[in-house]
């Protein structure tokens, strides 16, 4: 039995699932993409609680906590949510890169992984925080910058999936 329906694709469209398992990539995709979206906001506020307390052996352990989630949670759930994404995608009239706000949703989870990749490092705060030293100056807040812009990235992505505003990419209409 073939996931693959026999009916032609559309123009464009490289395989058609069965409605069986598009309906299952989908809920592995909210859930996924839902999922992402608590552990980033998890992220925020052990951040906040670790720039915002006076008690160091709390802030090491935030930020010890914090690449437990990451490792856990936030890798996994966001190659999930964006392998899901891109199957979906192709597989729908939709299509990856035709509508804008199909395409803005995969940059923004392309830029909350490399956000995540490249500027938060929860590791080299709980190393500078061991043993109840200080924490570096405004480096707390930067990392709280960067976890608060993932999840308005998030935010902005789910709101694009709800109201999928119009516009095509490259669809330009011919001047008369």
């Amino acid at each position: 039995m073939s996931t693959v329906q026999s009916r032609p694709a559309a123009a464009g469209q490289w395989w058609r699932p069965r409605p069986a398992v598009r309906k299952t990539v989908t809920v592995v995709h909210v859930v996924a993409s839902v999922a992402l979206l608590g552990e980033v906001w998890g992220l925020v506020l052990l951040n906040l609680t670790a720039a915002l307390t006076d008690d160091a052996t709390l802030a090491h352990s935030a930020y010890r906590l914090m690449g437990v989630l990451v490792f856990g949670g936030g890798i996994p759930l966001s190659l999930t949510a964006l392998v899901t994404g891109v199957a979906l995608a192709t597989g729908s009239a939709w299509g990856l890169a035709r509508h804008y706000w199909v395409l803005a949703k995969l940059v923004l989870l392309i830029a909350v992984i490399l956000a995540g990749m490249l500027l938060f490092t929860p590791g080299a705060m709980a190393d500078a925080t061991a043993g109840g030293a200080a924490r570096p100056a405004g480096r707390q807040w930067e990392q709280v910058a960067v976890v608060s812009c993932q999840l308005a990235m998030l935010l902005t992505a789910t709101a694009l999936s709800v109201f999928k505003p119009r516009g095509r990419v490259g669809r330009r209409r011919a001047r008369s």
